[in-house]
């Protein structure tokens, strides 16, 4: 069955909806688009140009649209703080839930989004985009596969040169938000490469760090420790203000250390690089092209159009989406718990602080 979807966020992000993620979806009659909103009319253009969408679809209000529109579900690509009362009010229409991430500005408001869409049984999925990449898909595969044995260690890298104010994402995140790497870039790399591990984050320590010479008045940078359940262990380590940019947005470099081979991604490009016992020594230099390359999957769909469909399939009966509500919890609890190590010098354990936030939380009621 087609999903019947209003979108609501139509600019930046929300273009890329209109452009890229939501087109192959009508066009396969996974979804049908009957409504967008955005509060800036202008914005509106990329839902009339991009998805055919008449005027009289087009809102600036997200009720009025819920309300004349029959719907199955909205797509939520606002601001993070704008999300709790948009599915309050999908919650109230009777309307499942698909949102960009991250799912709210604050542990606590995501929190009381869950547990309203627990109780009122409302589906709700978080695009955690970079976890579905094409890239990110094979080397996830061939670390399951238990081809190489057990990962022990990870590495990511994610190191740019953005440290001028307006070349990187919004200027809200030059202004305001005093850890702009760990809410806006880094929740993407913690979730995915905490999902290649394959296990529950049991501790994070973090350092973050704001250089003299940056526009950011918060900490663009940061390295990251995560120490898992199965006894793995994750370094991250996330730059904005590199003097150049190495590994940038959707290039970020991924080295997987597991019993029998190393797997490097780098740009998108796989390695396979075996354990070889005669070779052992603590010299010498093995270069990226020097491993053997691995053919990545091959689908349709990739990143959030994948998970549109996901959703869509869902919403139909289907299976849950990996990165619904409930579980996407788990990144959100091990973002803050990063901010919090980052503010505190302490380790973190993630399932502690986690219950800590449940025992604290002010459930959020429906608009009713």
């Amino acid at each position: 069955m087609t999903c019947r979807l209003i979108q609501i966020g139509t600019g930046n992000q929300g273009e890329a909806w209109c452009r890229e993620f939501l087109p192959p979806n009508v066009e396969d009659d996974t979804v049908d688009v009957v409504a967008a909103v955005d509060v800036n009319d202008d914005e509106l253009t990329n839902a009339v140009d991009a998805l055919s969408l008449s005027a009289d679809r087009c809102y600036t209000d997200a009720e009025t649209a819920m309300r004349e529109r029959e719907a199955d579900a909205v797509a939520l690509v606002v601001p993070p703080q704008a999300r709790p009362e948009l599915v309050s009010l999908a919650v109230e229409y009777d309307l499942d839930v698909l949102a960009e991430k991250p799912l709210a500005d604050s542990l606590e408001a995501a929190l009381e989004i869950v547990e309203l869409v627990t109780e009122t049984e409302t589906k709700l999925g978080v695009t955690m985009s970079h976890r579905f990449r094409r890239d990110v898909t094979t080397l996830r595969r061939l670390i399951r596969s238990d081809e190489y044995g057990p990962v022990d260690y990870l590495y990511g890298r994610y190191a740019v040169n953005a440290r001028s104010r307006g070349s990187w994402a919004g200027e809200r995140l030059y202004d305001f938000e005093p850890h702009p790497l760990l809410i806006d870039g880094a929740i993407h790399h913690l979730d995915l490469l905490a999902d290649i591990a394959g296990e529950r984050v049991e501790t994070v320590f973090c350092r973050s760090w704001n250089p003299s010479y940056s526009d950011f008045a918060g900490d663009p940078n940061a390295v990251v420790q995560l120490g898992m359940e199965n006894g793995a262990t994750i370094a991250y380590e996330g730059l904005n203000t590199a003097a150049t940019s190495f590994n940038g947005w959707w290039s970020e470099r991924v080295r997987a250390n597991c019993q029998d081979a190393s797997l490097v991604l780098d740009d998108g490009d796989l390695r396979r690089f075996p354990y070889d016992r005669a070779a052992e020594n603590c010299l010498g230099h093995t270069s990226l092209d020097q491993g053997e390359p691995v053919a990545l999957e091959s689908r349709d769909k990739w990143g959030n159009a994948w998970l549109v469909e996901q959703f869509a399939e869902w919403c139909d009966g289907g299976e849950p989406m990996e990165t619904n509500a409930r579980a996407n919890l788990r990144t959100m609890a091990l973002v803050f718990a990063a901010i919090e190590s980052a503010e505190t010098g302490d380790a973190i354990r993630v399932e502690e602080f986690l219950a800590e936030h449940l025992d604290d939380r002010s459930p959020i009621t429906p608009r009713r």
